[in-house]
């Protein structure tokens, strides 16, 4: 019997600490209210107003220089967009999406007889950087697989984002 409990007392510890490696991460800080990235120095803040919270190291787009134009032209959107979801399930760890492409891009594109693309997200690497170029994702945000895990926490759906050249 007391071989049982002590192996009982074992898996449910190794289940609790199981618990804490889950990607999943709590904030309580101050709010963020407004995104900030600056492609030309490879670098995205997360700001409470005008107060720096985080500030972290992105790879982009493999096309970086310029506005994201059409699907598949490997950049990076430029200008004000929005967190309109989230993606807990992404194959790249975590990721929350970015409003692209709002009114103006559609009809951008559309002019040139193109696809906008879409499904622009900020998220990790899961593995898929290794030897690739330092820009290499295919338009979007790429940080750190433990970074993805404290913005995911930190953003909320309606954060604004400003992607600046």
């Amino acid at each position: 019997m007391h071989l049982i409990r002590t192996l009982l007392l074992l898996a449910g510890l190794a289940t609790l600490a199981a618990c804490g490696d889950s990607k999943f991460k709590t904030y309580n800080g101050p709010e963020v209210t407004q995104v900030y990235v600056n492609k030309t120095d490879r670098k995205m803040y997360l700001l409470h107003h005008t107060k720096v919270l985080e500030s972290y190291d992105i790879a982009l787009g493999f096309a970086p220089q310029g506005h994201k134009q059409f699907e598949g032209d490997g950049r990076t959107p430029e200008g004000v967009y929005y967190i309109d979801r989230r993606n807990p399930n992404s194959a790249y760890h975590l990721s929350v999406g970015i409003s692209y492409p709002n009114p103006y891009d559609r009809e951008a594109a559309r002019a040139v007889g193109k696809s906008p693309g879409g499904d622009i997200f900020i998220h990790g690497q899961a593995g898929k950087s290794k030897g690739m170029p330092p820009d290499w994702t295919a338009g979007c945000i790429a940080v750190k697989d433990k970074e993805i895990e404290d913005i995911y926490a930190m953003l909320r759906d309606g954060t604004p984002i400003i992607i600046a050249p």
